[in-house]
C-alpha cells in the first residue's frame, strides 16, 4: 500500500517540485497540496495521511497537529540550510531540501515505510511479512518460511531457496508472526507446519537439525497434533 502524503508549502514552485518527486515513485500517493496551515488542517480533519512534507517556515503548524486523532510522520522541507537543526521537531529527523534529488527522496520513503511498519499493530491475520533487501521491501509468504535463526545482531529468515538477513530481534519477530510459528529455542523460531520429525531434544526442518530448549518443549508439544 502506498504512503499517503500531504504537501504544505507557500511556494508554488516548491510544491510542484515535491509533487513531481512523488509522482516518480509508486510507493507514495499525494492526497493534498496546501499553501498554508488553514488548508492543511481542514484537509486532515477529513482524511488522515501517513506523511506530511511541511515547509520548515510553517513549523509552528506542528502545535496544532496534536489536536488531530492521528499524527502523521513529518519531514520538514526547506531551501534554507540554516533551518536544518529545527527539523528535529516532532521526530522530523530528515531535513530535506525542496529541490532534493530522487535518490535522497527514495531513502526518505524507505525510512517512513519502515516506521509505518513498526507502528501499525499486527492483527494476526497476515499471511506474509515484508523485509528490506537491497534498499527495497519485498514480501515473503509465511508458507514459504522454514525457520528464523538468531545470529547475534541479525536474524536469518530461511526459505527453501533463499536466506534473508534482517536487523531485528527475536522478540520483535514473535510479536509480528502468525500462530503457525513458535519459538522453540533462544535462537530459533520455527514454522510448525514444516517439521519433518522430532526426537527428544531436536527436530528436523528440511535438512536442518534444530535444538529444542527444555523450557520451550512443553509449549511445542501442546501446539502439535500428537497421537
Amino acid at each position: 500500500m502506498a504512503i499517503t502524503c500531504a504537501i504544505v508549502n507557500k511556494n508554488s514552485t516548491a510544491r510542484r517540485s515535491l509533487q513531481q518527486l512523488c509522482d516518480q515513485n509508486e510507493a507514495i500517493s499525494v492526497v493534498a497540496t496546501c499553501e498554508d496551515a488553514t488548508d492543511l488542517l481542514q484537509c486532515l480533519r477529513q482524511k488522515s495521511v501517513d506523511l506530511l512534507l511541511l515547509d520548515i517556515e510553517q513549523r509552528s503548524l506542528t502545535d496544532h497537529l496534536a489536536e488531530l486523532p492521528t499524527l502523521p510522520h513529518i519531514r520538514l522541507t526547506t531551501t534554507r540550510t540554516e533551518y536544518a537543526f529545527d527539523a528535529f521537531y516532532y521526530q522530523a529527523t530528515d531535513p530535506m531540501r525542496s529541490a532534493v534529488a530522487l535518490p535522497r527522496f527514495k531513502l526518505l520513503l524507505d525510512d517512513v515505510q519502515h516506521q509505518l511498519m513498526l507502528s501499525r499493530p499486527h492483527t494476526g491475520t497476515s499471511r506474509s511479512i515484508f523485509v528490506k533487501t537491497n534498499g527495497r521491501y519485498i514480501r515473503i509468504q509465511y508458507d514459504t518460511i522454514l525457520f528464523f535463526e538468531n545470529t547475534g545482531d541479525f536474524v536469518k529468515i530461511v526459505t527453501p531457496g533463499q536466506t534473508h538477513v534482517v536487523s531485528t530481534t527475536m522478540k520483535a519477530l514473535e510479536s509480528k508472526l502468525s500462530q503457525q510459528f513458535l519459538r522453540i529455542h533462544r535462537s530459533y523460531i520455527i514454522n510448525l507446519e514444516k517439521i519433518i520429525n522430532m526426537e527428544e531434544g531436536n527436530l528436523v526442518i528440511s535438512n536442518k537439525i534444530i535444538p529444542i530448549s527444555r523450557a520451550r518443549k512443553s509449549a511445542l508439544l501442546n501446539r502439535l497434533n500428537l497421537l
